[in-house]
């Protein structure tokens, strides 16, 4: 089993924050030498624990019009929804869940056109039995690294 101690906790906190910080300062941070903290992070990557590091983009780079869209789908049509959704330009990403929906789904668009065209794919696969979408207004809160 994985262990991860409070050490590891702070390193993957910080490197949350700014994936891009030097090993250095992250030492610094963490009164560790630069080696144990790289020995750190090269282990918690071999292990799974981050998976990696990507860009994530600011407000001046997304679409200005976010929405959600809870969808049900008929049995057995989930591999050929989720190949449909999968093409679709519009969706940023698909979450099988629990409860009254199948799928909930996050879909960007540039106008409220692109955004009307992508729900109408939605509805329109083969395989959704019906969709209720709710777009987003501002953001509160956002925890995602």
């Amino acid at each position: 089993m994985l262990q991860i101690d409070e050490t590891d906790t702070k390193l993957i906190a910080l490197l949350k924050r700014d994936a891009r910080a030097p090993v250095a300062e992250l030492a610094r941070k963490l009164g560790l030498a630069r080696t144990t903290v790289q020995t750190r992070i090269d282990r918690l990557l071999e292990r799974g624990v981050i998976a990696g590091f990507t860009l994530r983009s600011g407000d001046a780079l997304a679409a200005p019009i976010r929405a959600t869209v809870l969808v049900s789908i008929t049995p057995r049509t989930g591999p050929e929804v989720l190949s449909r959704l999968r093409a679709l330009p519009n969706v940023e990403a698909v979450f099988t869940v629990s409860g009254r929906v199948d799928l909930v789904v996050e879909i960007s668009a540039a106008t409220t056109q692109d955004l009307d065209s992508a729900l109408d794919d939605i509805a329109e696969a083969k395989g959704v039995q019906s969709s209720e979408s709710f777009i987003h207004l501002s953001t509160k809160i956002d925890r995602r690294g």
